[in-house]
């Protein structure tokens, strides 16, 4: 039996020596060759043996399938985003991050999180009036003032790509489209949630609380949205907003947006580009010295190697 786990161990040891420039399908495939070859064997052994044949077998390849998964599925630096629909800052800060983000050379290994934020859960959806009208109203200030307002802030989006319009935006409660939002994520589909939201609610003049309306901006990337009507119409993801909601004042949020790097930097408001820029190499140069693994420091010794090689 102890010769048998011997050559099982050095056969695996043989598969997984191959160079990293050597396909990985490859060596998957011969992996997947050499489990038939001892499930075959079990015919004519007993139990017992077989089990350590495998265990002793599969010790070195845990270690290679967890190497290619990391191959496979790099970790990525997270950065997280408290927004509201209903915010004109947020939509350019959006356009912010993404540049930043576009001009980074190690983009790949940045990915981006969405989380709800309400600035005025209480809201009732109206559609009989614009946001404009609305902002006179709640700040109690003159309807041309509350104009102004939205003009400087229509002008900054126009900087950044974007238009605005502000006579026709729906004063709409937020949540449906925060839940549609985290409804998409399970889709892998959050990020084109937030950029048609934004598009519908500040460009389209749609009222993204109506729930044909998020259906239908459901549909348009790219999930079914009698799938999207079935989840608006129940409670669903209904605790995955409010815990958003909860975990943004345990930051000690206080306005939106607010972005949040690798949970260790965090950057309140539409700020100017180089804030984004270098928040973002700091953050990413900080996480990425925490992945590398530590290097053992052997005392080498005379050892018997798979080859067969005595050192």
């Amino acid at each position: 039996m102890a010769s048998n786990v011997v050559r099982s161990s050095q056969a695996i040891s043989m598969i997984l020596s191959l160079s990293c420039s050597d396909s990985v399908i490859l060596k998957e495939q011969l992996f997947g060759l050499y489990v038939l070859v001892i499930i075959t064997k079990m015919m004519r052994k007993n139990f017992a043996t077989v089990v350590l044949m495998i265990i002793s077998s599969l010790t070195p390849f845990l270690g290679f399938a967890q190497e290619t998964s990391e191959k496979q599925n790099p970790p990525k630096m997270k950065i997280e985003i408290w927004s509201d629909v209903m915010c004109p800052f947020c939509y350019i800060g959006k356009r912010k991050i993404e540049k930043a983000i576009d001009q980074f050379p190690q983009k790949s290994q940045v990915e981006i999180e969405w989380k709800s934020f309400q600035l005025n859960p209480n809201m009732e959806t109206d559609t009989s009036k614009n946001v404009i009208e609305y902002l006179a109203e709640v700040k109690g200030i003159p309807l041309e003032q509350a104009k102004a307002m939205n003009n400087h802030v229509t002008q900054m989006a126009a900087g950044m790509g974007l238009t605005y319009n502000m006579n026709d935006a729906v004063v709409a409660n937020s949540f449906n489209a925060h839940r549609f939002t985290h409804f998409a994520k399970t889709k892998g589909k959050q990020l084109e949630a937030e950029e048609a939201l934004f598009k519908a609610y500040f460009t389209d003049g749609l009222n993204t609380d109506d729930l044909n309306t998020l259906a239908e901006l459901s549909q348009s990337i790219g999930i079914p949205k009698e799938e999207t009507l079935t989840m608006l119409n129940s409670n669903q993801f209904a605790d995955e907003v409010n815990q958003d909601i909860l975990e943004s004042g345990q930051l000690g949020v206080q306005g939106v947006p607010f972005f949040v790097f690798d949970k260790k930097y965090a950057i309140s408001g539409a700020q100017e580009d180089q804030v984004f820029t270098n928040t973002l190499a700091k953050a990413f140069e900080e996480w990425q010295a925490a992945q590398e693994k530590p290097k053992l420091k052997v005392v080498e010794g005379e050892s018997w190697k798979p080859d067969g090689n005595c050192d």
